[in-house]
């Protein structure tokens, strides 16, 4: 069973609704050149058969090609099998001394109907079968019966690298036309959180700041707010560098980052961006917070922490490290025997499914966490 695209759909069906046409013109031309030639026939009977067997199939075919869900591999092989058994049943029909098959061009329409199918390889399949039953029934090869052939071998593979062409054509297309809806959404999205959220959490945060002395429940709210500003106002950024260039740059985001986490972090980071795909830096920026937040939740929101970003020639690595008490494997082991996954999803199962390591280290020297991803 083959899946389709709708764009690669769409051409497929134009293709076919033209190869119904074109079927119709050579059996119409097949059919009168018969007709003319009818003194040829050493059986005039078989050529009438014949004739009704191509009207009936071309009838048939036409139909079942029109639905996509019935253009299945059986009745694509059997088109074929009809036009050659017509090609081989002409010497028992006009006698061996033939100068022109029964079916003539009409074998055409099956060939170019394996090109849209199974493209250049299909056309070149169903071109070198026809041939050989062609040259299987002649007894010799002239000038015409040589163009014929030849353009038999290079019309189905080239039918068919355009039918696969203008596939892949449609399919950009349409991520093209999807890509600009989504660049237009996210534009729209970013401009109702710049005018609305953005400006509402900012004047949280001050408020919460003037508001210190006599209400620290308001100061706490402020500075809630803040970091989410933060980390919006870091998400649309991102995206805006996504959608320009499709990748993202690792030590800008990891500063971003730590501006909007509740604690003292110090960010160490190359000289130069640190360009990764867009995907594989929010996934180690996700691990890098889930770090920090275990140094917030389990050593203290006053907790210094370090990050540091180091980029090599096979990848890079990003190590995450605190002061606290540290961490022990019975611990871990503990919380996820009680389904408690944070660290084994959060972090190591993030960067395991880019390709790295997640590697731990810890004891009353503190915590310190080593992040591994190659290079794409």
């Amino acid at each position: 069973m083959r899946l389709w695209s709708h764009p690669a759909l769409a051409v497929e069906d134009r293709l076919f609704r033209a190869l119904a046409i074109l079927r119709v013109v050579v059996l119409v031309n097949a059919l009168a050149l018969n007709l003319y030639r009818a003194d040829n026939f050493r059986h005039p009977l078989g050529g009438v058969v014949a004739g009704l067997v191509m009207v009936a199939w071309s009838g048939f075919v036409i139909w079942r090609y029109a639905d996509p869900a019935r253009r299945t591999t059986p009745l694509v092989v059997a088109d074929l099998v009809v036009a050659i058994g017509l090609i081989l049943a002409s010497p028992l029909i006009k006698g061996e001394e033939l100068r022109a098959t029964i079916p003539g061009f009409w074998v055409m329409a099956a060939v170019l109907v394996w090109a849209v199918h199974w493209h250049w390889r299909g056309g070149l399949v169903a071109g070198a079968l026809v041939t050989a039953a062609d040259l299987s029934v002649r007894q010799d090869l002239g000038q015409g019966n040589y163009g014929n052939i030849f353009l038999l071998l290079i019309g189905g593979p080239i039918v068919g690298f355009m039918c696969e062409s203008l596939q892949l054509m449609a399919r950009e297309r349409d991520a093209a036309q999807r890509e600009a809806i989504a660049s237009e959404e996210r534009a729209r999205l970013a401009r109702a959180v710049h005018d609305g959220v953005l400006q509402v959490l900012t004047l949280v945060q001050r408020r919460g700041a003037e508001l210190e002395p006599v209400a620290p429940d308001f100061a706490e709210l402020g500075r809630l707010a803040g970091e989410q500003e933060a980390a919006l106002r870091s998400l649309i950024r991102q995206q805006d560098v996504q959608e320009a260039t499709g990748a993202t740059d690792l030590a800008a985001a990891l500063e971003e980052l730590t501006r909007a986490v509740a604690l003292p972090v110090t960010v160490s980071t190359p000289g130069v961006p640190v360009v990764l795909p867009a995907d594989v830096v929010a996934e180690l920026v996700a691990a890098v917070r889930a770090c920090l937040d275990n140094v917030a939740g389990h050593v203290g929101r006053e907790a210094p922490a370090w990050v540091l970003l180091e980029d090599g020639a096979e990848g890079v690595t990003v190590t995450v490290r605190d002061e606290g008490p540290g961490i022990s494997a019975e611990r871990l082991a503990e919380a996820e025997s009680q389904g408690r996954l944070g660290v084994s999803q959060s972090i190591v199962g993030r960067v395991a499914e880019l390709g790295g390591t997640a590697t731990l280290d810890s004891g009353a020297h503190g915590t310190e966490w080593e992040l591994t991803v190659p290079r794409p």
